[in-house]
């Protein structure tokens, strides 16, 4: 059985909803907010308490599919802390690897959550922003895949933790933050040890050129061996270099809310290519993943279990320099 470890944030997450004041604000289609006034009380008629952190949301969806996972993370001496430890030996995910911050809380986000899905996050990131290298070691950690989520730029860590994983004989894939945009010459080089790169539309235009998603996909193949770009609700374009497959959405359905939506695809995905699918098949399963996370509030509410059935969706199949063909 495939083996995983995930690395990077965890965080307790608090949904506020339902509330009037939470109405977007409009100035154009592309640019909307949400306007509280100074001194204002806007009432909230729903509240969900939940977890979060791209690593535990990715944990979460390959226990639910049957996997050996480990978690790496920091967290601080806190109930937030316990709350995350809880939730994920739940989930079955082994939570040894856990570090302990003595100078930070574990992160923390507020989320007020509009009518359309889309929300504002109030967030204090804490302890899965400062990690030092002896907190995160993959000494004597047997797994086949490394889920690499962004460690807010902290490269030097992020070097070591690849070096191991390579010489360990793991897979890894990778799911950069904007931190580690933000230091691309550092990042390509660390690229060089990437199986799986997964990245939205913007996050790919900062690394290679192109201006639509099959084009930065087919540039990312001069980075790494297997590429996946996403653009929301505009769909998905992933290649391994021998295939080329772009995807709508899974199915349309209300948009309850869209935190984790990008970590269960991701997750998703690996969850099948890891196991040999083909990449038609991991992309389907990762759009109904993330479908059925939008559905819910959370990002690990809706995360699909082993053995769900599948429907079929809009996606196109071809092989890289040949004729396009239409698949279910």
């Amino acid at each position: 059985m495939v083996k995983f470890v995930t690395v990077g944030a965890a965080v307790q997450d608090v949904f506020m909803s339902n509330s009037d004041s939470f109405a977007p604000v409009c100035i154009n289609p592309d640019t909307c907010f949400e306007m509280l006034e100074l001194g204002s009380k806007a009432d909230v008629n729903s509240i969900h308490f939940a977890t979060g952190g791209g690593a535990t949301n990715a944990a979460v969806t390959f226990a639910r599919q049957g996997f050996d996972v480990q978690f790496m993370g920091v967290i601080g001496h806190d109930p937030a802390g316990r709350v995350v430890l809880d939730e994920l030996d739940q989930e079955n995910v082994d939570t040894s690897l856990v570090a302990y911050s003595d100078t930070h809380s574990t992160g923390y986000s507020v989320l007020l959550v509009a009518p359309n899905g889309e929300r504002t996050i109030l967030t204090y990131r804490g302890a899965s922003t400062h990690y030092r290298p002896e907190q995160l070691d993959l000494t004597g950690v047997e797994a086949d895949w490394l889920y690499m989520t962004t460690l807010s730029g902290s490269m030097q860590v992020l070097d070591r933790l690849f070096r191991q994983a390579k010489q360990a004989g793991m897979k890894i894939c990778f799911n950069p933050g904007r931190k580690e945009l933000e230091q691309k010459q550092e990042l390509r080089g660390l690229l060089e040890d990437v199986d799986v790169l997964v990245a939205n539309k913007e996050e790919m235009m900062a690394l290679v050129q192109g201006d639509d998603l099959e084009e930065l996909a087919l540039h990312g193949l001069n980075v790494v061996p297997t590429v996946i770009v996403t653009d929301g609700g505009n769909g998905v374009v992933a290649t391994d270099g021998q295939t080329l497959v772009r995807a709508g959405r899974y199915e349309e359905r209300e948009v309850v809310d869209q935190t984790g939506a990008g970590d269960a695809f991701g997750s998703g995905f690996l969850s099948k290519w890891a196991t040999g699918a083909s990449l038609k098949d991991a992309v389907v399963f990762a759009s109904a993943n993330a479908a059925s996370v939008v559905g819910k509030v959370g990002a690990k509410s809706g995360i699909l279990h082993r053995g769900v059935t599948l429907h079929d969706m809009p996606i196109q199949e071809k092989t890289i320099g040949g004729e396009r063909t239409h698949g279910a």
